[in-house]
């Protein structure tokens, strides 16, 4: 097949979409396709005829990931031409003559549905979940009421603009967690303990979004779980070695502790793996996603999230999860791509 493994962007994510696509990159590589990776918003500027006939190594200039989110100033001024435009030179030219298209984006312009939508309406298809299931579970308020209309457990929390920020006010919970609404890779998620460094979290989180979510920090234990095409993977559980789960410590190697299977009583784990099923169809997902879950000390268990394209990188939580039932890196990228290929039969 001929594939075009998308991946950066401008979104905070940047860094961790860049090694995401190196990796699958290299992974379908290794199934025999011919592959081009393609940073969709510093595009291709030469002659894109043929170009999936090209002998070179796409992923030389695709970097390793950072402790800070990138300096977007410095991405935009690496381009030429309108700086604002979320599509670069001839990506779309490109795309259109790929077999599939391989979204290994994150966040903003990626994970949102917005590139799914153009897709759609291109005829270019594409990896993973479509564009109105994607924005859903991309808005962490409409993902909470979402949980709560269909009984699915999720942390007790309160939604926040800059003309609602008394309502923070009324909160009373510590220590909690203050994220914003459309972010991922816990960049602009804070874990305080007290009303001054709440104040100061949301100063923090308004630099990044215009509405964040204060909720309850459930103390105890976190899980993902990924969903293969309706299917429930074993659980993993993360465990940090100092602090919470934030960005440094789910991509910088050794800070974190992960076990898969995780060590879980039997019905604890059918029932966390039967609640991801849930949020998997009743958010209309496709093809592959990723739940986060926190346990509590008397285990009751809360859905935090959905990753519509959850990261694929030397750490990521999905490919550690389908080796623990025995399918490798290759093998699951290629199992994506077959899965995404059913919605367009």
């Amino acid at each position: 097949m001929k594939i075009v493994v998308l991946a950066g962007g401008t979104s905070t994510e940047r860094d961790v979409s860049l090694v995401t696509g190196a990796m699958i990159y290299k992974a379908l590589k290794k199934k025999g396709h011919e592959l081009v990776l393609l940073d969709v918003y510093l595009g291709y500027e030469e002659d894109v005829q043929d170009i999936f006939a090209l002998d070179k190594d796409w992923s030389e200039n695709f970097g390793t990931i950072t402790e800070m989110h990138p300096d977007l100033n410095a991405v935009k001024a690496m381009r030429q031409g309108n700086p604002e435009c979320a599509i670069g030179p001839n990506v779309i030219q490109i795309c259109m003559q790929a077999d599939i298209v391989f979204l290994a984006l994150h966040g903003q312009n990626g994970e949102d549905g917005r590139i799914q939508a153009m897709f759609d309406l291109l005829d270019i298809r594409y990896t993973g979940t479509g564009y109105f299931a994607s924005a859903l579970a991309m808005d962490k308020v409409i993902t909470k009421e979402l949980f709560n209309k269909y009984r699915i457990p999720t942390p007790k929390g309160i939604t926040v603009t800059k003309e609602t920020i008394n309502i923070v006010d009324t909160w009373s919970i510590f220590p909690c967690i203050v994220k914003v609404n459309c972010g991922g890779s816990s960049v602009g998620v804070y874990k305080v303990d007290n009303r001054e460094a709440l104040q100061e979290a949301l100063k923090n989180a308004f630099a990044l979004d215009n509405r964040i979510i204060v909720e309850q920090y459930i103390d105890g234990r976190e899980f993902s779980v990924g969903v293969m095409d309706g299917k429930a993977l074993p659980l993993i559980e993360i465990a940090p070695k100092v602090g919470f789960y934030d960005y440094k410590n789910k991509y910088q190697t050794g800070t974190t502790v992960e076990t898969c299977p995780a060590q879980l009583d039997a019905n604890i784990t059918r029932a966390i793996q039967s609640c991801a099923e849930t949020v998997y169809r009743e958010l209309r997902l496709n093809a592959y996603a990723r739940m986060d879950f926190r346990m509590d000390r008397e285990q009751n268990f809360y859905c935090l999230e959905a990753n519509t394209l959850p990261g694929m990188t030397p750490t990521s939580l999905l490919p550690q999860e389908a080796a623990a039932v025995g399918v490798n890196f290759e093998e699951l990228c290629q199992q994506i791509i077959d899965i995404s290929m059913k919605k367009y039969k």
